[in-house]
């Protein structure tokens, strides 16, 4: 199976016309209404300085070039002085089951010796993902011995009855030029209710390098195989550089042991244009017999997000 993502265009790039949307559009994460015929894709978002906010943006679902709604205010609040989310609240997966939204989400703080800590938190909705409550003021991955230095749920899926997860777990973090940059890859864990996780030690996409950050996957199976998306990069030049993201894969027979084969991802930065430097932060949904992914370009998210569809030779 040969995969090809055709690039079907830019959405939206950020332009003050909301206060909250200052700057970048980070994180497209995305939910298929198929009642109300579109696609709702929450982002983070950035104000003044350094924190972030998520919204949303509603786009066709036949055409998600075409922007429906754009949500004028944050879904949710900052958390109080000294809580995990007092300083950013930002998208990262997102699922309907039953008559809830659940929308798990990375809080961040910022800190004096290294630039932030960042753990999962859960947030859920009864009215189609358009208000949010937080399931509570704690995250739902908190910090262990085996997950010391962040945490955030990037794939659930929930079969016989289970919950499984792929998070993303930070490994270290490693000073350059006088800054310090957090290392990450992912890993396993299983629910009874999205809720209380046992989560694996092990890391299930290796490292290229000790440098190496891997994070985002998103998975959709296809017949009887699980197919997996993630982003890259290194720890230097990586702004911008030779070393900005870029997205890889991995497939799987049972979603726990994964095989990568970057070369397979089918998908790159352009020869020129808001994703010439950096593809990040890809998101796949199936909208009926198509499979779509919605993507940052350049600067993390600063010129914006858009998407490709999925072409399977």
């Amino acid at each position: 199976m040969k995969f090809h993502w055709e690039k079907k265009g830019h959405i939206f790039k950020p332009d003050n016309e909301h206060a909250f949307m200052k700057s970048h559009v980070q994180i497209p994460t995305a939910l298929y209404l198929k009642d109300e015929n579109k696609i709702r894709i929450y982002v983070a978002a950035r104000p003044l300085g350094n924190i972030a906010q998520t919204s949303f943006i509603d786009v066709d679902a036949k055409d998600p070039s075409k922007i429906l709604y754009i949500h004028d205010k944050p879904i949710l609040n900052f958390g109080k002085e000294g809580m995990f989310d007092e300083h950013g609240i930002m998208p990262n997966f997102v699922m309907k089951k039953d008559n809830l939204v659940y929308l798990y989400y990375t809080g961040w703080s910022r800190r004096d010796s290294i630039p932030y800590s960042n753990w999962a938190g859960l947030a859920t909705s009864d009215d189609n993902g358009f208000t949010f409550k937080k399931s509570s003021p704690a995250p739902v991955l908190d910090r262990t011995t085996d997950d010391l230095y962040s945490t955030g749920v990037s794939d659930i899926k929930i079969e016989n009855g289970v919950w499984r997860s792929l998070y993303v777990s930070g490994i270290d973090w490693i000073k350059s030029d006088g800054k310090y940059d957090q290392t990450y890859s992912i890993k396993y864990a299983t629910s009874p209710d999205g809720i209380n996780w046992k989560r694996s030690k092990d890391f299930i996409i290796p490292q290229s390098d000790y440098s190496e950050a891997i994070t985002r996957p998103t998975v959709v199976k296809i017949g009887n195989r699980y197919h997996m998306w993630f982003c890259f990069r290194g720890c230097e030049d990586y702004r911008d550089g030779a070393n900005s993201y870029r997205i890889g894969y991995a497939w799987s027979e049972d979603y726990r042991t994964w095989h990568r084969d970057d070369s397979k991802s089918g998908i790159t930065v352009s020869p020129k244009g808001w994703d010439s430097r950096m593809i990040a932060y890809p998101y796949i949904i199936q909208v009926e017999d198509r499979y779509l992914m919605f993507y940052n370009g350049n600067y993390f998210g600063k010129e914006g997000f858009g998407y490709a569809e999925l072409k399977i030779n």
